[in-house]
């Protein structure tokens, strides 16, 4: 199958190999709205032969994440024929079997110069055990696996988040925190570019433009997460033999019910903040870029 490029402004390769999971969190950014998931899912040989169509560079990594990534049956079979060129990060809760996982995955294959862990590890308060997960982790990293602990600064744990973070990075643990992002007792929460842009209350007509590859369960490509998670009609498949990525904007008439990953203002893949994952022309800009053609056009 032909390759497939990625632009040298993209920031972010997301596939998401399941929406399955095994904790039930309930301010979960995938249900931001209804989470009107696609039930399509590839095997472990279609994400082999779609991914192994990217071409990408040593900075951006294709980051496998989900749900809980690790549920899909293939995944090590995945993780263990995706070309060694391509860097893989891994989003997961860790819940699994650490001891199955380090003797079937070389840790190298999960390891790349990076300001950040390949494997991000999100702690959940109050569906997890932070004894367990801390014993997990110094294991995976005892085994020599990039790894880390991450946990979401929400209003009601954010002292168990820092309490943990303290706990951690005593034991020599990366970990770091998030912006809690969505409304919580009517407030939102998280910094965006966009102020209006996930307010959910009129839906308005933009252009838009992603800096990411956002790949569904079923290998199909999305706008944006809204649109993933949503259900909206994907832009393609990696598996459609002419799929290519587009650097271009495109129409929306969602505007107002962004999901708060896409307008958030976030650090980058270099750990540097202020990056945005879209760039968005609304209508009143857009009548006044077009007014300057006309105008650029008459003289």
């Amino acid at each position: 199958m032909k390759e497939i490029v990625i632009p040298e402004n993209y920031n972010y390769i997301a596939v998401f190999l399941t929406f399955a999971c095994n904790l039930k969190c309930s301010y979960c950014i995938n249900y931001f709205e209804k989470g009107s998931f696609s039930n399509t899912h590839l095997s472990g040989k279609q994400w082999v032969k779609a991914l192994n169509r990217i071409t990408s560079r040593d900075d951006l990594p294709i980051t496998i994440q989900g749900g809980e990534p690790t549920l899909h049956k293939d995944f090590i079979y995945m993780v263990n024929h995706i070309r060694e060129d391509l860097n893989i990060d891994l989003l997961t809760n860790l819940q699994f079997d650490v001891d199955s996982f380090i003797e079937q995955v070389n840790p190298d294959r999960l390891k790349r110069n990076a300001p950040y862990a390949s494997i991000r590890v999100s702690y959940h308060p109050a569906q997890m055990n932070l004894s367990e997960l801390i014993e997990k982790t110094l294991k995976m990293q005892e085994a020599g696996f990039s790894i880390g602990l991450f946990g979401v600064l929400h209003p009601e744990q954010e002292d168990e988040i820092l309490a943990a973070k303290e706990k951690c990075l005593k034991l020599g643990i990366d970990f770091r925190t998030k912006d809690f992002l969505g409304y919580h007792n009517g407030d939102l929460y998280g910094a965006y570019l966009y102020q209006d842009a996930c307010t959910m209350e009129k839906a308005k007509e933009v252009l838009c433009k992603t800096s990411e590859l956002i790949v569904g369960p079923g290998g199909e490509v999305y706008r944006c997460h809204h649109d993933l998670y949503e259900g909206f009609p994907p832009i393609g498949n990696l598996l459609d033999e002419d799929f290519q990525v587009h650097d271009v904007f495109r129409p929306c008439s969602v505007y107002g019910f962004c999901n708060p990953c896409d307008i958030k203002v976030k650090t980058n893949r270099f750990q540097l903040f202020g990056h945005t994952s879209v760039e968005i022309i609304k209508e009143s800009e857009k009548k006044q870029m077009e007014a300057q053609d006309n105008l650029y056009n008459i003289l």
